[in-house]
C-alpha cells in the first residue's frame, strides 16, 4: 500500500525555518502549500480549518508556538502567542496539550536558547505522533483481520465519519491507520465514508485520500449508515476522536453519536481510534467538553467546483433562513466497544487511567 507521502500535511525544516502547510480548505480540488511565518498565520490555519484533526491540530500549535519565539523570545510574546492559539478551537484537546507541553519547555529555557528549543519540542510532538499513527494501526489491525477470517474472502465493510485519515494528522492517520494496514496486508477492505456535513470532510477528504491509496470505498450520504447497519452491510465502525474524557466519553464531529446508536442497536462493533494525547484525565466526563459552535454559514452554503472546473460556493437554503451548527458531540463511554491507541486495546472506562 503506498500512501502519497510525498504530501506532508505539516512540514517544519529546519531550525528557524518558515513552516509550510498543506492547506486543506482546497481538498479535493486543488493542492497547495501554504507558508506560515508567525504565530498568528498559525492560529489563522488552525481557526479557519486550513489544518484540522486533533493531532494535526497539535503539531501546528506547537509550531506556531516555534514561530512566536523565533519572532520575539520574550515571555510576555511567548504567553500572549499560547492565549492565542489557544483561543482557536476550543474542543480538540490536542491543541492545549500540545502548546502547554511547550511552554512547560520554553518557561524553563533562556530566551536565548528558546527557538532551537522551540524546533526540537515541535520537531518531537509530530515525530511522537507518526510513530503513534504507526502503532495504532498495528493494535487496530488485528481486529478487522478478525472480521475478514469468517467471510471467505468478501471485504470487510467498515464506515468511518468525517475524516480521521493522514490528513488529520502527521503520518498515516488514527481510524485510518487500522484500515491502511489491513489493506497493506491482503485483508480486503471496503469503506463506507460518511458525507459529513455540513464541511463534507468525508466526501472530500477521507475519500480523496483513500481512493489516492487504493482502498475501495464508497461515500455515503450521511443519514444512510443506520440503514447500511440494520441490513448487515456495515461491518465495523471506526472513527476517530478530538477529545475524550477521563471516563472514556468521546466527542467527536458531529453525527458520531448517531453512528454510534444505530451501531449499538444492529450490533455493530463501535471502535474510535485516538492517540492518548486526545484523552484529557481533567475532563471527567462528555458533559464538560466545551462544543465549538462554527456559526450558520457552513450549514447554510455548500463548496464545490462546478462544471467549469470552478470551485464556487453557493446557498443551498432560502434567503432569511437560520442555521444551528455545532461542530461536535459526544458519544457516551458505554457505547464504545474499544478505544484503539498507541499503547494497545483500552476498554473506554479506563481512558483517564492510562494516562495518569
Amino acid at each position: 500500500m503506498e500512501i502519497d507521502m510525498a504530501l506532508q500535511t505539516i512540514e517544519l525544516g529546519d531550525i528557524g525555518r518558515d513552516i509550510r502547510i498543506l492547506d486543506q480548505t482546497l481538498l479535493p480540488f486543488r493542492i497547495e502549500y501554504r507558508e506560515l511565518s508567525t504565530w498568528q498565520d498559525a492560529a489563522e490555519a488552525i481557526k479557519v480549518m486550513r489544518v484540522r484533526g486533533a493531532p494535526l491540530i497539535g503539531a501546528t500549535a506547537a509550531c506556531g508556538m516555534a514561530l512566536a519565539v523565533r519572532s520575539d523570545p520574550s515571555d510576555a510574546a511567548m504567553f500572549k502567542a499560547a492565549d492565542g492559539l489557544r483561543e482557536t478551537r476550543p474542543t480538540a484537546v490536542n491543541l492545549q496539550w500540545a502548546v502547554e507541553r511547550c511552554l512547560s519547555i520554553l518557561a524553563c529555557t533562556p530566551p536565548d536558547d528558546r527557538i532551537k528549543a522551540a524546533w526540537v519540542e515541535a520537531a518531537s510532538i509530530i515525530g511522537e505522533d507518526r510513530a503513534a499513527n504507526r502503532a495504532i494501526g498495528e493494535f487496530g489491525m488485528p481486529l478487522i483481520k478478525a472480521l475478514a477470517d469468517p467471510l471467505d474472502g468478501e471485504p470487510v465493510r467498515i464506515l468511518t465519519h468525517c475524516n480521521a485519515g493522514w490528513l488529520a494528522t502527521t503520518h498515516l492517520g488514527t481510524a485510518t491507520a487500522p484500515i491502511y494496514l489491513a489493506h497493506e496486508a491482503g485483508v480486503p477492505v471496503h469503506v463506507l465514508v460518511d458525507e459529513t456535513r455540513p464541511r463534507s470532510q468525508g466526501a472530500a477528504l477521507t475519500a480523496w485520500e483513500l481512493e489516492r491509496a487504493g482502498v475501495p470505498c464508497d461515500v455515503i450520504a450521511d443519514n444512510a449508515g443506520g440503514l447500511l447497519m440494520q441490513r448487515g452491510q456495515v461491518h465495523l465502525v471506526i472513527t476517530g476522536a478530538d477529545r475524550v474524557a477521563a471516563n472514556g466519553d468521546v466527542c467527536n464531529k458531529i453525527g458520531t453519536y448517531l453512528k454510534a446508536l444505530a451501531a449499538r442497536e444492529s450490533g455493530v462493533p463501535f471502535c474510535v481510534s485516538v492517540p492518548t494525547s486526545t484523552i484529557d484525565p481533567a475532563m471527567p466526563d462528555g458533559s464538560s467538553i466545551p462544543i465549538e459552535d462554527r456559526g450558520a454559514d457552513e450549514v447554510l452554503h455548500a463548496t464545490g467546483m462546478d462544471l467549469d472546473g470552478t470551485i464556487r460556493t453557493v446557498r443551498t437554503a432560502a434567503e432569511g433562513v437560520s442555521a444551528i451548527n455545532p461542530a461536535f458531540d459526544v458519544t457516551p463511554a458505554e457505547m464504545v466497544s474499544t478505544l484503539i491507541t498507541e499503547r494497545g486495546l483500552i476498554k473506554p472506562e479506563h481512558a483517564g487511567r492510562i494516562v495518569e
